[in-house]
């Protein structure tokens, strides 16, 4: 049953539809607009105006269409008033013409420009699969979820990091910011991930993982040479989840801390005890890292995220606060997780983010439900 008497098929036309009939709509406009004031007044604006619309949101056939019904309108409401092919009436119809075909010439440099930019999408969007690819929703026995959300509308990639490594010491997890943007952050990335995955599988504890992407940033640092070599660093939180144990182990070099979930609505930043610099500073200060080590019960969550996600505002200034908005919250799935918050974070910000966002979740499942 409705709830009310509205018609549900009903729809509010939408911004582009109205463009499309504009074209149209200026045509019916000028031919009304000659009919209703003094033959001294002429529509010329609206018939010069409707193919020029057209162009940008018209194929080609549509453009070339337009301008022709524009100019017999043009010529049609001179007939009307007896007049032949007097001054007036070439000078409006010769605007029209040119009016007309520079709307063709607009149309086939606004389709290059279109081809142009799904091409560099369609690089942008295999880049990003190729460097941070979506991890499979089971490894390990654990459910894991990602998400990349970039601040800037139709880029893909920009610093933000995130991989899932199962090995023979557990499965191990990696977020990372790199300072900058650009092709140089993407090369960062690249690096860092790669180093993950090859240290992930070959080193027996955390803390020598970190030691590897440090030193594989270190090469890539002397080998750019510049600033980059000495004002780069990227920070990561790397987590470890040994099998059957229970437990996640956690290294944060910077990063802002991870968040676990637990199956009651509890929530509980995982705060380093011992502050570390981000990746790349060893020259400031140098000591060994120390993994921190928390129960990991049945049902619980591990969310790590990267600084969009916790200082992204409002139009007052507020930031996001994950503990705070995830607090008593239960979640089915970690991506339902991070669904929720990939749009709660887009509504805080008004629909635009100042930076980008990595999120990675990852799940113990309740006793009985592992697979």
């Amino acid at each position: 049953m409705r709830a009310s008497g509205v018609d549900e098929t009903w729809h509010v036309p939408t911004a582009r539809t109205v463009v499309l009939l504009l074209p149209a709509l200026l045509i019916a406009g000028g031919v009304l607009y000659d009919f209703v004031t003094p033959r001294d007044f002429t529509a010329i604006p609206f018939f010069t105006a409707a193919p020029l619309v057209a162009a940008p949101f018209y194929p080609l056939i549509g453009t070339v269409v337009t301008g022709i019904v524009a100019l017999i309108a043009a010529y049609g409401v001179h007939v009307r008033y007896g007049f032949g092919m007097d001054a007036d009436t070439v000078t409006e119809v010769v605007t029209v013409v040119t009016v007309a075909v520079l709307a063709v010439v607009l149309n086939r440099v606004v389709r290059r420009g279109d081809l142009r930019l799904a091409s560099q999408r369609e690089i942008a969007v295999a880049t990003q699969r190729a460097v941070l690819p979506e991890p499979v929703e089971r490894i390990g026995g654990y459910e894991i979820a990602a998400r990349y959300e970039a601040a800037q509308a139709d880029a893909y990639i920009g610093g933000d990091l995130y991989a899932v490594q199962d090995s023979a010491y557990g499965v191990r997890l990696v977020v990372g910011d790199v300072r900058g943007k650009g092709m140089g952050a993407v090369a960062a990335v690249a690096v860092v991930i790669g180093a993950f995955r090859e240290a992930a599988e070959q080193e027996a504890s955390l803390e020598a993982v970190v030691q590897r992407l440090e030193r594989a940033l270190s090469r890539e640092a002397s080998r750019q040479g510049g600033i980059e070599a000495v004002e780069g660093f990227t920070t990561v939180v790397l987590a470890e989840l040994p099998h059957g144990d229970g437990l996640v182990r956690v290294v944060n070099r910077g990063h802002p801390p991870p968040l676990l979930l637990y199956p009651d609505g509890t929530v509980r930043p995982l705060a380093a005890r011992e502050p570390a610099l981000p990746l790349g500073m060893s020259d400031l200060d140098n000591w060994p890292d120390r993994a921190d080590e928390v129960p990991f019960p049945p049902g619980t969550t591990l969310l790590l995220h990267t600084d969009g996600l916790t200082e992204a505002r409002d139009a007052h200034g507020a930031f996001y606060d994950p503990e705070r908005r995830l607090a008593g919250r239960v979640f089915r799935d970690p991506g339902t997780l991070i669904r929720t918050l990939a749009e709660e974070v887009r509504r805080h910000c008004g629909g635009g983010m100042a930076d980008d966002m990595a999120l990675l979740a990852v799940r113990r499942p309740p006793d009985g439900h592992r697979g």
